[in-house]
């Protein structure tokens, strides 16, 4: 992402973040945000396309989901962000913390990866899923069997 000088940031609540967001960011135990969560926040809430780079273990994942999780509808139960990652650990991965970061939103995921049994994805899919987080192999099947229709879709992460 490029940055421009940006102001240091105090916390959590400086990032344009709801107040269900700033429950969660303390229910978790988040105190101050890593660089590129005080970066990459700020513009992803707006909509604006960005990328973000940072080393394993900074919060890239809270750094994108919260921004998700700020954009999508709840009450629509359509597939609104999709989320591809290259391993099925990394999926699940960004899932469980998915699932951490929207404790107090009425917000499905599901996870969608090989190895896993395809009729849970499936059924998870059709009771509602707002998350979409998977491996390209299997949301490639599920779109080609048109079990997961993206034509809702607002976000979309390379992680």
């Amino acid at each position: 992402m490029q940055s421009s000088v940006v102001e240091p940031t105090k916390g959590f609540q400086d990032l344009g973040l709801s107040p269900t967001s700033l429950a969660a960011v303390e229910s978790v135990g988040y105190v101050t945000p890593s660089p590129i969560q005080a970066d990459f926040i700020p513009v992803a809430v707006t909509g604006r396309d960005c990328i973000g780079q940072a080393r394993t273990g900074t919060g890239k994942t809270a750094a994108f989901v919260f921004p998700i999780l700020e954009r999508i509808d709840p009450a629509d139960p359509a597939v609104q962000a999709i989320v591809l990652t290259p391993t099925r650990e990394l999926s699940e991965q960004v899932s469980e913390e998915c699932r951490r970061l929207s404790m107090n939103r009425p917000v499905r995921s599901v996870s969608c990866v090989g190895g896993k049994d395809i009729k849970r994805q499936i059924s998870a899919l059709e009771q509602g899923a707002q998350i979409v987080i998977g491996t390209p192999g299997r949301v490639l099947d599920l779109i080609n069997r048109r079990l997961l229709v993206l034509d809702k879709i607002k976000i979309a992460v390379l992680d």
